[in-house]
């Protein structure tokens, strides 16, 4: 239980105040603090580069396991869902259209499920070291990009294989994995937040983002799906404006031939943005208003 911190005396306030000292660990205003984060920027990226050299240092084969892992991934739903299942024969260009799938919702869901980590899994940094906390959240989702671009390499090779060539439209990834990312940014400042009050939710995020995975259209076709089963207007736009859907779609409008024609709601573009404003900027302050709080208790 957190008992009520106590107040200071008049006197020990004014004699603090005539002196410039200040509460230890209080919160600067939000303008202070996007400015402390932005000082910290060389951390952060050093911070996420260390975790990235680190995920995988005691296994054989080392960093090739950042490209293994989603192209095995690939590999289970392709045997399920499209051998087992058979749905391979409703999308046209079903592996690149799978792979992509698989490499957006990895970047995110592990943006979450580490996000929901920073700050209770980092309890000896934050109470060692006096530093914005958002910068735990964020260095995670820098790693996890640093990994998503890695393999995007292999994302390319997939495509050739299989016989889609480049085109000015793959130009259009770029943006799409930029709003991606203020997106990621936004969901794990909300997730660590969350994570830091109750650590048990994080055996709780795979049962959710297995969950929000299938019904994101990573491995099968929402709009063909839908309308097969003659599925409402309403449930039809509700899939296609669930934001990893959405994201998972702009990639693939981007990179594939059979995607290309006609399937992206002429919305998508300023859904996508506004989805990564309202997680970017709303993620960001619900972060800051609990810094006072973060390695407390």
């Amino acid at each position: 239980m957190r008992l009520p911190r106590k107040p200071p005396s008049p006197g020990a306030a004014r004699l603090a105040a005539a002196h410039g000292l200040r509460v230890s660990g209080e919160r600067p205003g939000l303008s202070a603090y996007a400015r402390q984060l932005w000082g910290r920027r060389q951390f952060v990226a050093a911070f996420a580069t260390a975790r990235m050299n680190a995920t995988y240092s005691t296994a054989r084969l080392g960093q090739v396991w950042h490209l293994m892992t989603p192209l095995l991934n690939a590999a289970v739903y392709y045997l399920i869902f499209g051998v087992v299942l058979d749905t391979r024969q409703d999308t046209p260009q079903f592996i690149p259209y799978l792979v992509t799938g698989v490499f957006v919702w990895d970047f995110l869901s592990g943006a979450l499920n580490s996000g929901t980590r920073a700050v209770s899994g980092n309890l000896g940094l934050v109470r060692a070291l006096q530093f914005p906390r958002a910068a735990l959240p964020l260095s995670t989702v820098v790693q996890l990009f640093q990994q998503l671009l890695v393999t995007m390499g292999a994302l390319v090779l997939v495509l050739l294989a299989f016989g889609q060539p480049p085109r000015p439209s793959w130009l259009l990834a770029l943006p799409a994995l930029l709003l991606l990312a203020v997106f990621c940014a936004g969901c794990a400042l909300v997730m660590a937040r969350i994570g830091s009050r109750t650590p048990d939710v994080s055996q709780l995020m795979p049962f959710v983002l297995r969950t929000w995975m299938y019904a994101s259209g990573v491995m099968w076709n929402i709009s063909h799906t839908l309308q097969e089963h003659h599925a409402p207007q309403a449930v039809l736009l509700a899939f296609q404006w669930n934001p990893a859907a959405l994201f998972i779609d702009l990639m693939r409008f981007a990179l594939l031939d059979s995607f290309h024609a006609g399937r992206l709601p002429h919305h998508a573009w300023a859904l996508a943005v506004g989805w990564a404003l309202l997680a970017g900027v709303g993620g960001f302050v619900y972060f800051w208003k609990a810094e006072e709080e973060y390695g407390r208790g």
